[in-house]
């Protein structure tokens, strides 16, 4: 089985239309229409997206009371 990916954009009267495909006159073929996610809007569901990170004393130890092993 060959798999062709391509994109296009559905128009205004809500069709879509494929051309110069890799495949032969007759050949049977599926289709499957996936949406693909848009650019992440201004406060979306990923706000810190982006934002630079900085570590403070990375390889000191975090949090080293909780253990109980080391008491």
């Amino acid at each position: 089985m060959d798999t062709y990916r391509t994109e296009a954009v559905i128009t205004k009267d809500r069709t879509l239309t494929l051309e110069d495909l890799p495949f032969q006159a007759g050949e049977r073929v599926e289709v499957i229409v996936v949406t693909q996610a848009g650019p992440p809007t201004e406060g979306g569901s990923r706000p810190l997206r982006g934002t630079p990170v900085r570590y403070r004393d990375p390889f000191e130890p975090v949090a080293e009371a909780d253990w109980e092993s080391l008491t």
